[in-house]
């Protein structure tokens, strides 16, 4: 069989393939390892970590949606102590690179998190959820704002010498200004998207279905918003890609990449089948075979307009 280079290159961080399992679909890997082998993937996202551990918010917290899903987990998390001590010797065991997301509720909290987790040799890179509410602004998300972003792009890169991704709302109107703050203040890449705002009714007691009355809908109902995103960046600011939205197939990859992205992230696909990435591994192979395709990476950005 003919030999593809499924390699790809994230700013300074390289991967065996553009396959990267998202933070909150997968845990802290422990409980997608019966399904997969994990050293067979590009890397995996830990689920969002915050400074001290949190409950998140009471059920009802995820609903089932045409073409997708709305869930408001609220962040649940064990915390960076017991990561450490509990979770981290596990991920250990296997050759995949680590990112590890970070949300916090101040800035302060996201350079505290990223200092502290700095020292762990498996973690290769953070990726910096800045779509949660900063509490010290009256509960704004720090995604909507250009400056917050600006700000806590540059004072976690000082926290550490590791790759810096930054997470980038949808809910924005042009997610390219948000793309170009982070490569001015030194972020080596950014993550497209995360999800996007949503809500459910009981028509019958009128009440909302979610607890938390909004909540973030992902799934294939996102793909194209996601893409557009993507390609949005892709032409406005020179920053390599991470693609997350909908991805369901392999040819979902592929599109990605085609409008700009580096590497992509799987995320609802883990909760319908878990072994879905090592799957679609193969049908990448095949296709870039059938297409002439040497290596994975010359697909990125080569859409032709």
């Amino acid at each position: 069989m003919n030999k593809v280079d499924l390699s790809v290159q994230v700013g300074p961080l390289k991967f065996r393939n553009p396959i990267l399992l998202a933070s909150g679909t997968v845990g802290y890997g422990n409980e997608v390892s019966e399904f997969i082998d994990l050293n067979t993937i590009g890397g995996i996202v830990t689920k969002s970590l915050s400074l001290k551990p949190r409950k998140g918010n009471p059920p009802q917290r995820i609903l089932e949606t045409p073409s997708g899903m709305l869930n408001a987990i609220g962040l649940t998390n064990v915390g960076v102590e017991l990561f450490i001590k509990e979770k981290i010797p596990f991920l250990k065991k296997f050759d995949v690179p680590i990112i590890c997301n970070i949300a916090a509720s101040t800035i302060d909290e996201y350079v505290e998190c990223t200092r502290i987790l700095t020292h762990e040799d498996s973690i290769k890179a953070f990726e910096i959820n800045v779509s949660c509410p900063n509490v010290k602004e009256g509960g704004l998300q720090f995604g909507n704002n250009i400056s917050a972003v600006g700000k806590i792009t540059r004072k976690v890169k000082a926290a550490t010498g590791k790759p810096v991704i930054i997470k980038l709302s949808p809910n924005s109107s042009y997610i390219s200004e948000f793309a170009q703050v982070v490569k001015d203040e030194g972020g080596d890449a950014v993550s497209a998207i995360n999800t996007l705002v949503g809500t459910a009714f009981d028509i019958y007691t009128r009440k909302p279905k979610i607890h938390n009355v909004t909540a973030g809908l992902s799934g294939p109902a996102i793909k194209p918003v996601a893409l557009a995103k993507v390609l949005e960046i892709r032409q406005k600011v020179d920053i390599p890609i991470i693609g997350i939205g909908g991805i369901m197939t392999w040819k979902d990859i592929i599109e990605f990449m085609i409008a700009g992205a580096s590497a992509i992230q799987i995320g609802t696909l883990n909760f319908i089948n878990p072994a879905a990435s090592t799957e679609i591994l193969k049908l990448i192979h095949e296709y870039c075979i059938k297409m002439g395709i040497d290596k994975i990476s010359q697909l990125t950005g080569s859409y032709n307009i």
